[in-house]
């Protein structure tokens, strides 16, 4: 990468487990060497980061219309990375809503024995359902993907936006099944086809190291090496897509609302 490249800038990125572990585990959001941070740092600035455990593309747009740290730098970065899409293709013998409950049950003990079964359970009921259904359906990960589009250009529409090919996994806690990738990524190319917006192909970057061992031990998140190459990749094609024209103005308090509005009143289902 020449100098010319190197203008600096802030990437927002809406990511999930994937962008902040490594191969022993979860890190800090300015580790230097979780791919966000690498792609920023090729390109001569700053990421942030907003990603949680397990985020599907529904919870990006929940972050976009409902976390204040998005408006704020909104107005400001050089690029947004949809960096979900991955988790939504894992299989969920368990409804999510159900899944994503066990948190609240009390007593502690109570959720406890009930998340432990579950975890003890989940390869075989993997098995046993052929890995369905998927934590979030092709149709509405694209669904969601593309309110995300809509609400970041109607207020930046020179912004580039930059989403992602799920991931693979080698996970033995879904019993290394994963029947849902292959519709989800024909769901996700057709849709960046359609709206114009790059993909940075994922399994082209991690399936050999996944393969050999070199990510983490679970099977699913990646080691040092592939989160460098992923950056790598990333700020190539942050530099591909272009310098956004600086016409933007901050989010106004209406433009706010009326992202707020549409996330409780016109949610996919």
């Amino acid at each position: 990468m020449n100098a010319a490249d190197r203008r600096g800038g802030e990437l927002l990125v809406l990511g999930d487990s994937l962008a902040f572990h490594g191969p022993q585990g979860p890190h800090p959001a300015d580790e230097p060497r979780l791919w966000p941070n690498v792609a920023a740092a090729e390109l001569g600035g700053t990421a942030q980061l907003v990603a949680g455990l397990g985020w599907t593309a529904r919870d990006a747009w929940w972050a976009l219309t409902g976390d204040p740290r998005v408006w704020a730098a909104l107005p400001l970065v050089r690029a947004v990375v949809l960096g979900v899409g991955s988790m939504d293709t894992l299989p969920s013998p368990l409804p999510t809503a159900l899944r994503e409950g066990i948190r609240y049950l009390r007593p502690d003990g109570l959720r406890r024995r009930v998340r432990a079964g579950y975890r003890r359970l989940q390869p075989s009921l993997t098995r046993a359902m052929g890995g369905k259904p998927v934590a979030l359906p092709p149709r509405l990960t694209v669904r969601y993907l593309d309110e995300c589009r809509r609400a970041i250009r109607a207020l930046r529409p020179e912004l580039p936006i930059i989403a992602m090919v799920p991931s693979v996994h080698r996970a033995d806690s879904y019993a290394r099944i994963h029947t849902g990738h292959a519709p989800a990524e024909a769901e996700i190319r057709a849709w960046g086809g359609r709206v114009g917006i790059p993909l940075l192909d994922l399994p082209s970057l991690v399936t050999d190291h996944l393969d050999s061992g070199q990510g983490n031990r679970d099977g699913l998140h990646w080691g040092w090496t592939a989160h460098h190459a992923v950056g790598l990749a990333l700020a190539e094609l942050v530099i591909a897509t272009g310098e956004p024209i600086r016409t933007a103005i901050r989010p106004t308090h209406h433009g706010i609302e009326a992202m707020a509005w549409r996330q409780n009143s016109r949610r996919p289902g």
